[in-house]
């Protein structure tokens, strides 16, 4: 059999990681990206920076920070701690937390865009109509921005199913509990199962070519739509 329970249970978690991840994406990231395309203060510069570090970091980067951090000795780690939950770190929660951190940008961005590109015209005139902020916001903002919440939904969904520093750093490599897909290629590879992890890396080629042909679809779409 080309694939055993372990690479069916490593699939499964993967994908139960990507959907989680994406779902509070999208609420974390829908004020942040909103924030960051209306407002004139001196901080937009800087917050946009720390939202696009994960850019330019190495995976492995992140994952050390959020280790630590996590840790025992660490902040969140003493946090946690002293609500009895005990540390994050190679528990699957801690997987949630750290690609979050990882993925913000790839959801942020879209969403930042889609909002700037509203323009101010929609919102003033739902302002002539009486219609309060959060009116406005699910009323008007939302449906025009909503080929950007697809866009971030896809890239967020996507960049969470091909991490492999981060959650190896956080997760470490544990069947069933932080063993998600791209680590279980690399413990195939490391054995010299490369059966195993064809089928493995064959499916990530297949499920991101399709990701990507989605996108672009998608894009086009929208950009019929806005003419």
């Amino acid at each position: 059999m080309p694939l055993g329970p372990n690479d069916f249970a490593a699939i499964l978690l993967t994908l139960e990681l990507a959907t989680l991840t994406t779902l509070l994406l999208l609420l974390v990231g829908t004020p942040i990206a909103w924030w960051l395309s209306r407002t004139d203060s001196w901080l937009k510069r800087p917050i946009g920076a720390i939202v696009a570090l994960p850019l330019v970091l190495p995976p492995t980067v992140i994952g050390f920070y959020l280790l630590i951090s996590m840790g025992p000795n660490g902040f969140f780690g003493q946090l946690t701690q002293s609500l009895g939950l005990g540390t994050l770190t190679f528990t699957f929660a801690g997987l949630l937390i750290g690609s979050v951190f990882y993925s913000l940008p790839f959801v942020v961005q879209p969403l930042q865009n889609a909002f700037e590109a509203i323009g101010r015209a929609p919102l003033e005139a739902a302002a002539t109509l009486r219609a309060g902020p959060w009116d406005t916001f699910f009323n008007v903002v939302l449906p025009l921005a909503k080929p950007g919440f697809v866009t971030a939904s896809i890239l967020g969904f996507a960049h969470t199913v091909g991490e492999f520093g981060v959650v190896l750093m956080i997760g470490g490599n544990i069947p069933g509990k932080t063993q998600v897909a791209s680590v279980q290629i690399y413990n195939h590879v490391e054995t010299m199962e490369y059966a195993q992890a064809h089928w493995l890396a064959g499916g990530m080629v297949a499920f991101s070519f399709l990701v990507l042909l989605a996108l672009y679809s998608s894009g086009r779409r929208s950009q019929r739509a806005w003419t």
